[in-house]
Formats: C-alpha cells, sequence, structure tokens
C-alpha cells in the first residue's frame, strides 16, 4: 500500500537532524511560481522580500526548522548556460539564505561521474526520501514518499557527492 505524502510543513517538521534537496532540472513550471516568474522576465525584477506573501510561509517553515537545530542544505545541478528559469531561481536565492538554507550550485559538466537518483528529491535524516516528481513540461506531477534504505543511502551519497563539488550561492556567478 502506497504511504501518504505528507506536506512540506510536515515532512520538515519531522526532521531531527538534516533536511537535503537536490535539484536537477533546468526548468520548472509550478503553478504557483507562474505568475512571479513571467513577472521577472517581463521586468526582470525578482521578489527578495522574506515577508512577502510569496516567500513568508516558506521562510517560517525554515527558520522554524533550522531553529530546531536542524541543518537544511539544497543543490542544484544546472546546465550552463543557465536557462532563465535557473536566473529566476539564482535571483531568489537570498531569500532562502535569509530563511537559513544553505545553497551550492554545481554545473552539470561536472557532475557526469556522479551516481544521481532518477528524481529530484528531498532526503530527511538520511532515511525518508521524498521524490519530486515532475512532468516533461515541469508541471508538479506529484510526491512519493519511500524508506527504502538503499534509495536514502543513494540520495545520501549522492548529495553529498554533488555538496562537494558544487559552489556557494555567493561565489556561483551567473554570466
Amino acid at each position: 500500500m502506497p504511504q501518504s505524502v505528507p506536506s512540506f510543513a510536515e515532512l520538515l517538521d519531522s526532521a531531527q537532524h538534516t533536511a537535503v534537496h537536490l535539484e536537477m532540472r533546468d526548468a520548472y513550471g509550478v503553478a504557483g511560481e507562474s505568475d512571479d516568474f513571467a513577472r521577472w522576465k517581463d521586468t526582470g525584477q525578482r521578489d527578495v522580500d522574506a515577508g512577502s506573501p510569496y516567500w513568508s510561509e516558506w521562510v517560517a517553515l525554515i527558520r522554524r526548522t533550522v531553529d530546531r537545530g536542524v541543518t537544511v542544505r539544497r543543490a542544484r545541478i544546472v546546465s550552463e548556460p543557465v536557462s532563465d528559469y535557473i536566473r529566476f531561481e539564482h535571483a531568489g536565492t537570498p531569500v532562502n539564505l535569509e530563511a537559513g538554507e544553505q545553497v551550492r550550485w554545481l554545473a552539470r559538466r561536472r557532475a557526469s561521474d556522479i551516481a544521481l537518483p532518477g528524481n529530484d528529491f528531498w532526503l530527511i535524516d538520511s532515511r525518508l526520501i521524498r521524490w519530486n516528481h515532475f512532468t516533461g513540461s515541469g508541471a508538479s506531477g506529484g510526491g512519493e514518499i519511500s524508506t527504502d534504505p538503499v534509495a536514502a543511502k543513494l540520495c545520501a551519497d549522492a548529495f553529498e557527492a554533488v555538496w562537494e563539488r558544487a559552489v556557494t550561492h555567493q561565489d556561483y556567478k551567473i554570466s
């Protein structure tokens, strides 16, 4: 029987030590970002107000998680030159950092010899995986929960290999 997929708040609230997130797509078409992405493409301006309606719920969740002593890390594998969507993400990352996440970027060409899972994921305490599925156009295809120890080890090893090679947000320059 498939496990129910907890909300991100439930997922991060369950973390005791670590929450890591690996993103591997060059574009996402998540409905909740579409207006902000379109505005950024039109104006070049990104909402970086941690208290804005766009960010406030996520910022509160990350701060609450980090304040409990949980380390939250996000790594992004990106093709270069980067897509417009990655430029959009990069422009908003200061809010992730302000909330308490650590963020690093890895050029896809530097990830060629890393064994990577087939989907983006969150890994909680090296044991609970939330697979993030996406359609071909980047829309959310739903999440899936797994506690398979072999898959969790793959995710943990992949994340650490990416993290070791990746550069901090502050040092990752988009040309």
